[in-house]
């Protein structure tokens, strides 16, 4: 038997969004402790992925090995690929999950997206042709970082209501990593407010954001540009 669980730590770091329909609309319907473990995974997984759009592919279900020991431990007896195509296909039928199947560049490719407004826009778009998706290896799962609750709080300033609605908006929008990230780039150009985090959200999204900015900011000369270009009109004086 393993060890009892110690409790959540109570400080705010860690934390991911799950809808509140989740709780009151689809959890009362999961009746399969497979399906909920791989509801529950693709929330964790996906809170992690850069982009416009956040997907995962079919080896991000079947080649993470930690994922695949919480499914098959729900049915040891059943061949595990057997199990995860079931799982997926509970998933799918319920509505959680959306699929559309791609040509890459490695091959044909089944791309999953939470049934989301986000989810049904990429769709919607991928089939229009006016976008194709660019990652196709596996995601990798991350240790625990800072969120943006936290390094808002402990970098700009009181986590308001409005200022917690824009955090969430903007990570509906842009992606939780991205709105960390701006959040720090904000800290190391010492302009720290929030107009200016969601100035740095619109160049990226406009411009396209450099691997480089991901941890460390693109410097002095950057944060100029936010400040005095095109963006400015995104930064409250």
């Amino acid at each position: 038997m393993s060890e009892p669980f110690k409790g959540f730590n109570a400080s705010k770091d860690n934390v991911i969004r799950v809808h509140a329909q989740f709780f009151t609309e689809l959890l009362p319907q999961i009746d399969d402790m497979a399906e909920l473990k791989l509801t529950l995974y693709c929330y964790h997984v996906l809170h992690q992925i850069d982009g416009a759009y956040r997907y995962l592919h079919y080896s991000d279900f079947r080649e993470n090995g930690a994922f695949m020991g919480m499914l098959e431990a729900t049915a040891p007896d059943k061949d595990p690929d057997e199990l995860l195509d079931e799982t997926i296909m509970k998933a799918l039928s319920r509505g959680t999950l959306l699929y559309v199947a791609v040509e890459l560049e490695t091959g044909p490719e089944a791309l999953y997206f939470m049934n989301t407004d986000k989810g049904r826009e990429a769709i919607d778009q991928l089939k229009s042709g006016n976008w194709q998706p660019d990652r196709v290896r596996a995601v990798e799962v991350l240790p625990p970082r800072l969120n943006a609750f936290a390094l808002y709080e402990a970098n700009i300033g009181p986590l308001t209501p409005r200022i917690k609605d824009e955090i969430v908006d903007a990570e509906e929008e842009f992606s939780a990593a991205w709105v960390e990230d701006a959040i720090n780039q904000a800290v190391q150009q010492n302009v720290r407010k929030w107009s200016y985090v969601r100035a740095v959200l619109k160049r990226w999204q406009q411009e396209g954001k450099r691997q480089d900015e991901r941890l460390s900011g693109s410097g002095l000369e950057d944060g100029k540009r936010y400040a005095t270009g095109k963006y400015a009109d995104f930064i409250d004086s």
